[in-house]
């Protein structure tokens, strides 16, 4: 079996960037897929992942980037990272077209990529033996939070992907796996769902020891591929130590309680 080979989309930045480097490090081929060309291309010479400027929730550059994979060689793995949040409205108060854009870019966006790819996976599993889907989703997927309805729904919609997938494809050799990380401090992601405040941003991870970095995760994501083709990692979950559930997060430093006997 030759180099195998995996798209990996939210690519320019955070988790997506960060699995790019994982995989590239571990021997895989990579085509990174993004909106940001000019982020795409200075990871494209840093890593040597190919790089791939696409909208997702635009149908024709699924289909280009579909068109392109076809063109240049077998696609192994498709690992879904792009997504966001906006806001941390109250349903009631919450602005349906910031849950529509939640909606088009975590749930439309990973059926369009897997409509346009699977043929192409089932292709590369024909010929090496397996392929791999993964998703990173999130714990919002499962656990709900004031303030986090629009991203809950949407996070939820796309783990029902990869369950309902793992069903509908039983019998092929095609792994489904999901990684559902917590609290991760990123440049961007409570960046743009506070709609740029920093301060705000920064309060979210104030006195939090250790949050998850995109690294970590990407290990995680790197890990779970690079299994042997029999063994499905279905539902990964990881938190910071200090992050005990989505409600329970410790602020200051860990510390033992009680006394050392």
């Amino acid at each position: 079996m030759g180099t195998r080979r995996a798209v990996v989309t939210g690519a320019s930045s955070g988790i997506g960037e960060a699995s790019v480097r994982a995989l590239r490090a571990t021997g895989w081929d990579v085509v990174g897929v993004a909106r940001r060309a000019d982020r795409l291309e200075t990871l494209e010479k840093e890593t040597g992942a190919v790089a791939f400027a696409a909208d997702l929730t635009r149908q024709e550059d699924v289909d280009a980037l579909a068109e392109y994979l076809a063109e240049t060689g077998d696609v192994h793995a498709l690992i879904q990272v792009a997504g966001g949040a906006r806001g941390t409205d109250r349903i009631e108060d919450g602005d349906p077209a910031d849950w529509q854009w939640m909606f088009d870019i975590n749930v439309l966006s990973a059926q369009r990529l897997v409509a346009a790819l699977l043929p192409q996976l089932r292709q590369a599993a024909t010929a090496d033996g397996h392929a791999d889907l993964l998703f990173v989703t999130s714990t919002a997927a499962d656990t709900p939070y004031p303030g986090g309805g629009g991203y809950n729904a949407a996070k939820a919609g796309e783990a029902m992907i990869a369950h309902v997938l793992r069903l509908e494809l039983n019998g092929e050799p095609i792994r489904v796996i999901e990684v559902a990380p917590g609290m991760v401090q990123t440049e961007e992601f409570t960046l743009n769902r506070l709609g740029g405040d920093r301060d705000a941003a920064d309060r979210v991870y104030e006195g939090v020891q250790d949050p998850l970095t995109a690294g970590d995760v990407a290990d995680v994501v790197a890990y779970s591929l690079n299994l042997p083709g029999h063994v499905n990692l279905d539902l990964i979950t990881m938190r910071p130590v200090a992050q005990s559930a989505q409600h329970l997060l410790a602020r200051g430093p860990l510390r033992v309680r009680g006394g050392l006997q």
